[in-house]
Formats: structure tokens, C-alpha cells, sequence
């Protein structure tokens, strides 16, 4: 395996968060036309859900996406690439489903769960292994 199969899996997850972020922003713009809200949430449970599902996303992509590139470029395995960038990808999609069924007054939805596990995890593991990788040149 060489760097650029390493970039190309980068790549391919960094264009998919990219799209979902996209897909994400959609629907909130869909939910406050929907409820006639120009700026803000207006207090409507459907487009504060829209909302912090987009947001959240955006709060955490940016530092995942740090994450892959760094471990692209300091010569990580492929499937480490793709475990990480798929399972923080998975996460995301997970978090947002969530969002979009928890109700309010009611406990988070599993997805909501499952996607927050999913997106812990691999930033914790692309964490470790950066330390490690970093910590070990000193």
C-alpha cells in the first residue's frame, strides 16, 4: 500500500462528510421554510432538532478531518484510515437520524447514542495513535 491509497481514503471520507454536512444544511434550510422561520429556530422542536444535528456535525467534523489528514500524511496503515474516517462518517449519519427521531420530553434515540459512540471512538482512537506516533520522534 502507498501514500496515495492512504490519500485516497482520506479523500473519500473527507468528500462524504463534506456531502452529509451538505445534506444536513438542506434540511435545516427545508425545516425553517417549512415553519416559516427566517433566522434562528423560532422555539420549533423540528428546526432546533435540524438545527443541532447540522451543528453538531460541523463542531465535529473539522478536528476528524485534521485527524485523517495528519495520520495520511505521517504514514498510517490504509485500514486505519478507513476505520477511522468510516466509523466517525457511520457516527455522524447515526447522531443526525437521531436527532431527526428523539422526541422531546422523551430519552435521545438510540441512533442519537450510537452515533455519538461512533464519533468518541475513532476521534479517541486517532488521538492515541497521533500521540503515539508524535511522542515516539521525540
Amino acid at each position: 500500500m502507498s501514500v496515495m491509497d492512504a490519500i485516497h481514503a482520506a479523500g473519500l471520507w473527507t468528500g462524504l462528510c463534506i456531502l452529509l454536512l451538505l445534506v444536513l444544511s438542506g434540511l435545516t434550510s427545508a425545516s425553517r421554510r417549512r415553519h416559516k422561520v427566517s433566522i434562528g429556530d423560532g422555539g420549533k422542536a423540528e428546526v432546533i432538532a435540524a438545527g443541532r444535528a447540522f451543528g453538531n456535525a460541523a463542531e465535529y467534523m473539522p478536528i476528524a478531518l485534521i485527524a485523517l489528514a495528519l495520520m495520511t500524511f505521517s504514514g498510517f496503515q490504509v485500514w486505519t484510515i478507513h476505520a477511522v474516517g468510516g466509523s466517525f462518517f457511520l457516527g455522524r449519519i447515526l447522531h443526525a437520524w437521531g436527532m431527526f427521531v428523539t422526541r422531546e420530553g422523551k430519552p435521545p434515540a438510540v441512533q442519537r447514542m450510537a452515533g455519538m459512540l461512533l464519533t468518541y471512538v475513532p476521534l479517541l482512537g486517532a488521538a492515541g495513535a497521533l500521540i503515539w506516533c508524535f511522542a515516539s520522534s521525540f
